[in-house]
């Protein structure tokens, strides 16, 4: 007798090892059926590659819609890449433009995202973990780096904000990340555990501020990174208080589905499974094991329960706000770009 699926899918992404799903990995997806999955740059090769990966993925939850995650910032952080696929500038790049010319900045960072989007899309591709929408200062970890669009927190906000619009009209969600913020890390917590002790008021008045102003996006990312005014013990992604009190909160507001940050980072303790709970009964909604790791990718399914009403209601909302991409003329979106980002002679 075959076991019925739950009326809700796992509250977990999952990775893959390679360029194509290994017997296991397919009868792991089909048992455990996560709500989602993601890529790195392991797994992609080529674009038919890709799309017939994406394909098996969703073949093996049966469910055509489920999500397909990636990183494609532009900059360092990007799986796609040439000569299969384009290049794209990091975040700062529209940053120092914006610092110049404000519409430019506005204008550029949407074009990315809806370049971005495109070749997504191109192979199945659903939703980009993009932008980051952290505040650096002076001395901080290397880390978030140029994948900042700037030091100004309205400036950030407002270059996010084009860029997920861009996204968005090209049908693919973005993730805005890392709440309620990583920029001032002086540590990087795919390695460690870093420790924010800023007061609480300079969180608010920087770290928090493009992230609430942001509040209306689908998607968001919780950071592993420990904020001592609000919570001395645990980094964000397994304090309820720093969800509840911070996130979901007044000081951001944000209701959209919150996913955890990687699982198999440094800055967390314990088993792929302790973890997975650990994330979830914080208050994140999905929790995201990027390595690809079979053992571990068992432990965390174990672990996790299906997809809460309440997530699944803000899955809900998020697809709604999906657009349906129109023909798009890509080389004349680039072309553009380009004229925006390259100095004047």
């Amino acid at each position: 007798m075959s076991v019925p699926k739950p009326p809700r899918p796992r509250a977990i992404v999952l990775g893959c090892a390679g360029t194509a799903l290994s017997a296991e990995e397919s009868d792991l997806y089909r048992r455990a059926d996560p709500f989602g999955f993601i890529l790195f740059r392991r797994n992609c090769e080529t674009p038919q590659q890709v799309r017939d990966l994406v394909a098996a993925m969703r073949e093996s939850v049966g469910r055509d819609d489920a999500p397909v995650l990636i990183d494609q910032e532009g900059g360092r952080v990007a799986r796609l890449r040439p000569p299969h696929w384009p290049k794209h500038p990091p975040a700062r790049a529209f940053g120092e433009l914006a610092e110049r010319d404000r519409a430019a900045g506005r204008e550029a960072a949407w074009l990315n995202g809806r370049l971005l989007a495109h070749m997504l899309v191109g192979v199945g591709i659903t939703v980009d973990c993009a932008p980051v929408c952290d505040v650096p200062i002076e001395g901080a970890h290397d880390v978030i780096g140029d994948r900042a669009f700037s030091r100004d927190p309205a400036l950030v906000a407002d270059l996010a904000r084009a860029t997920c619009e861009g996204l968005v009209v090209g049908g693919v969600l973005p993730v805005v990340k890392h709440l309620p913020g990583h920029g001032r890390a002086f540590a990087d917590s795919h390695a460690e555990l870093p420790v924010v002790d800023a007061p609480r008021a300079e969180l608010e008045a920087t770290d928090f501020a493009p992230f609430r102003d942001l509040a209306d996006m689908p998607l968001g990312m919780v950071a592993h990174v420990v904020l001592k005014t609000v919570d001395p013990f645990r980094p964000a992604s397994t304090s309820p208080a720093v969800i509840a009190d911070v996130i979901r909160g007044p000081s951001i507001g944000f209701d959209g589905l919150l996913f955890s940050d990687d699982l198999s980072m440094g800055a967390l303790s314990g088993d792929a499974g302790e973890r997975t709970h650990a994330v979830l009964a914080a208050g994140c909604d999905v929790a995201l094991h990027c390595n690809g790791v079979l053992e571990e990718m068992v432990q965390v399914a174990d672990a996790a329960p299906i997809l809460s009403y309440a997530a699944a209601q803000r899955w809900a909302r998020a697809q709604a706000m999906r657009g349906v991409p129109d023909a798009v003329d890509a080389e004349a979106l680039r072309a553009r770009l380009d004229a925006l980002l390259t100095p004047a002679a």
